[in-house]
């Protein structure tokens, strides 16, 4: 019995016992929760194809040439010559992109879901069949093969006034199983020596904290964290202990560091993120808002007397005041905690918008402590 053989006996014992436990104030997750494994990896397909029956809210192929001659080529590979100079003007078909993320370790036969998104100018996918379509890799061999019928969640109602109603997206649709898989992706895991595990969220501590725990649990030398972000582990070379092995560990309790403390603004949406750890140190903070009204309005200029050559003229008039509200000056206290520091600045009175800039403005006087990130 070699080393591996024997350390895997002597865990398989204990392995119901591993189990993600708070100890104190310790905060402990699963190892395959922190980590990817190298050579374990999804991979992106795409592809083009058709959708056909659909009920007039196809393509308008007059605009969108790209369908016609597509359709034109697929039918001319069934055996069906169109005449030169046809145009079909079907409205009943649509040039779609195809996408599909073919897992790890699939093989042929295995079937993946799809999404299907129209690119030219249909109104809807709603009762569309995909034709079969090739699905491709980064490299441009094919992996899959798609077709099935669409299943779209929105749904679009056109008046005849030209009035219209959309509710969600009736221009994207999913196939469940709709492809199925030719091809399978060559990995690196099955072909022996060591794992390389990488930190989803790099951190030196809980690198040293991964490799700490195999060793104790494996035996010392068995995991070297290379650097915050990649852990090296020795594993067996049969696939059988190698899948063993890795059965194990996916479950071990790591000790996992308490993360930077940061603050994440999105200014598109105005959503303003706060993890615990955010602290602010003793401030004065005052923020007004600047209020602008714009108002228009037409006069009419009527010539006077009844013979009067002039003419009737309509004269924009544009009235635009300003107003300053109201603001005072507030103490933000120093706070560690993340409720404190949201008391303190829900006393400002701020918006989201407002309190972006509150907090930009902290963050360049040195009394936030945290790292601002915009995105």
């Amino acid at each position: 019995m070699n080393r591996f053989s024997y350390v895997l006996s002597l865990c398989l014992g204990s392995l119901l016992l591993v189990t993600g436990i708070v100890h104190g104030n310790e905060r402990t997750s699963r190892l395959m929760d922190l980590v990817d494994i190298q050579g374990v990896r999804s991979n992106q397909l795409v592809g083009y194809g058709l959708v056909v029956g659909l009920d007039g809210s196809g393509d308008k192929t007059r605009q969108t040439k790209f369908t016609t001659q597509s359709l034109t080529n697929m039918l001319r590979q069934l055996g069906v010559q169109l005449p030169e100079g046809i145009d079909p003007n079907l409205k009943n078909v649509a040039a779609v992109s195809v996408t599909a993320s073919l897992p790890s370790f699939s093989r042929p036969g295995q079937k993946i879901d799809i999404t299907v998104s129209s690119i030219g100018d249909a109104g809807s996918l709603k009762g569309g069949t995909l034709l079969m379509t090739p699905l491709k890799g980064v490299d441009g061999n094919i992996y899959a093969l798609a077709q099935g019928s669409v299943v779209v969640s929105g749904i679009s109602v056109d008046g005849n006034s030209g009035s219209s109603l959309t509710v969600n997206v009736p221009t994207v649709g999913r196939i469940p199983d709709g492809a199925i898989v030719e091809r399978e992706v060559p990995g690196s895991f099955a072909d022996g020596g060591n794992i390389v595990m990488t930190l989803r969220n790099p951190g030196f501590s809980t690198a040293r904290n991964i490799a700490a725990a195999i060793d104790k649990r494996f035996g010392e030398g068995t995991a070297q964290a290379l650097d915050n972000a990649s852990i090296t582990v020795q594993a067996p070379q049969d696939p059988d202990q190698r899948v063993a092995y890795m059965a194990m560990m996916e479950s071990m309790p790591i000790v996992v560091e308490k993360p930077p403390a940061r603050v994440v603004i999105n200014s598109r949406t105005g959503t303003v993120v706060m993890n615990e750890y955010v602290g602010v140190l003793p401030a004065a903070v005052s923020h007004g808002n600047l209020v602008v009204n714009i108002r228009e309005s037409s006069n009419v200029s009527q010539p006077e007397g009844i013979l009067n050559q002039g003419q009737t003229a309509i004269t924009p008039n544009t009235d635009i005041t300003m107003e300053e509200g109201g603001s005072h000056l507030f103490v933000l206290p120093e706070s560690t905690s993340l409720q404190s520091v949201v008391d303190s600045l829900n006393r400002v009175g701020a918006t989201p918008s407002d309190l972006m800039a509150v907090l930009q403005a902290l963050k360049s006087a040195g009394a936030l402590k945290a790292e601002l990130i915009v995105i």
